[in-house]
């Protein structure tokens, strides 16, 4: 499985939208500041995540996200708070 991941930075109001086939290792390669995009903002929590069966698909979604339209529904349907 690929996972398109959402991280939320606990110090700052920034999030980060990425990609990986080990969701374990890269969020904890985000929190060492082992990611140069990153690294200034950890440390982060894992807000959600989408897993699809191709890292074509997952390289799509992440790209949607990152979108006007990819964000405005992560913010309404993903990311919504109660």
């Amino acid at each position: 499985m690929w996972y398109v991941y959402i991280l939320k930075s606990k110090d700052y109001d920034w999030r980060y939208i990425g990609y990986s086939e080990n969701l374990k290792k890269r969020f904890r390669d985000h929190n060492k500041g082992k990611v140069q995009s990153t690294k200034h903002y950890k440390p982060f929590e894992l807000e959600a995540y989408v897993a699809v069966n191709s890292k074509q698909k997952a390289k799509s979604l992440e790209s949607y996200f990152k979108t006007g339209s990819g964000k405005a529904i992560l913010m309404k349907r993903i990311l919504q708070s109660d």
